[in-house]
């Protein structure tokens, strides 16, 4: 049994803990909002530049000349798989829950004995990742030192993407990363990039509307289709940073909360320790009063 000691120095190392969890969870609160703004921000943006791009494809009359990053290379040998992550950790499952995604589609494109890359982005991915497929990592990046993610960050992960599909590197590419519903619940999403993929909410919209293109849309496509690629990684960019602040605040609530209720525990018996041995001190007093 511990002394009371070590139990008052325990209580005290538990609250010292839960300031710290209570002042990480208001940081992350304050972050989130401007976070969930640019999310819900960028996300119009995004859908509109799909639809967009699914007007083009279905005014191309001749397939065999469309762009490659728009109908692919015709095969599904070798993936490109982007896995999104932070760089810091403290924030519940975020990271795990994306790695865990991608893990399982990793398996079932092995398992079909076709070809993976892997390209992680943030630390904590590859830190997961390395472990069971670190053999299929060709490349990854860390914006640790950026306060915040811009746009120019993420045209250096969609240059390098064009880059090694103009090389002929790989035939699909999938982005892995959360999509932020609210602060308790984040969605784990894999969204095929290359060739194009719309799967966005607006496609109703995108078959209805007929849009009249200047200049021809071959031209077009051949600036909007890398400019997309870009765009898309950004909105993973955005959707992570919103889903990383409100996984942390959840995160550091419950530690607060299990903190606190760990101090009640520590708090029962250390008051339980202290009181049997101001019994047992007064038991050895009268004990020897007596048997004077």
């Amino acid at each position: 049994m511990p002394s009371l000691d070590d139990l008052k120095k325990r209580i005290k190392s538990v609250k010292s803990t839960q300031k710290i969890t209570k002042a990480m969870k208001m940081v992350a609160a304050a972050k989130l909002r401007k976070a969930q703004e640019n999310a819900e921000k960028g996300r119009p943006y995004s859908q509109k530049m799909q639809n967009i791009i699914l007007n083009l494809t279905k005014s191309i009359n001749d397939p065999s000349n469309a762009p490659k990053l728009l109908i692919g290379t015709g095969k599904d040998d070798i993936y490109l798989c982007v896995v999104l992550t932070a760089d810091r950790g403290l924030c519940g499952g975020f990271n795990s829950n994306i790695c865990k995604l991608a893990k399982s589609k990793f398996k079932k494109i092995l398992s079909e004995r076709k070809e993976l890359k892997i390209i992680t982005v943030g630390s904590k991915g590859f830190d997961q990742i390395k472990r069971d497929f670190g053999n299929h990592v060709i490349k990854k990046f860390s914006f640790k030192e950026k306060k915040n993610i811009s746009f120019k960050e993420a045209e250096i992960i969609g240059n390098e993407i064009i880059r090694l599909f103009n090389q002929n590197k790989f035939d699909k590419c999938i982005l892995f990363y959360n999509n932020f519903k609210n602060v308790i619940t984040q969605i784990p999403q894999a969204q095929q990039i290359i060739p194009a993929e719309n799967k966005s909410q607006d496609s109703k919209e995108a078959n209805i509307l007929s849009y009249e293109f200047e200049p021809e849309e071959d031209e077009i496509l051949e600036d909007l289709l890398p400019k997309n690629i870009s765009t898309q990684v950004f909105k993973a960019f955005l959707e992570n940073a919103a889903s990383e602040q409100g996984s942390r605040m959840t995160a550091m609530d419950n530690a607060t909360r299990n903190a606190g209720d760990l101090v009640d525990k520590l708090t029962i018996n250390y008051n339980r320790s202290r009181q049997a041995s101001i019994t047992k001190e007064l038991i050895e007093i009268i004990s020897g009063a007596e048997s004077l």
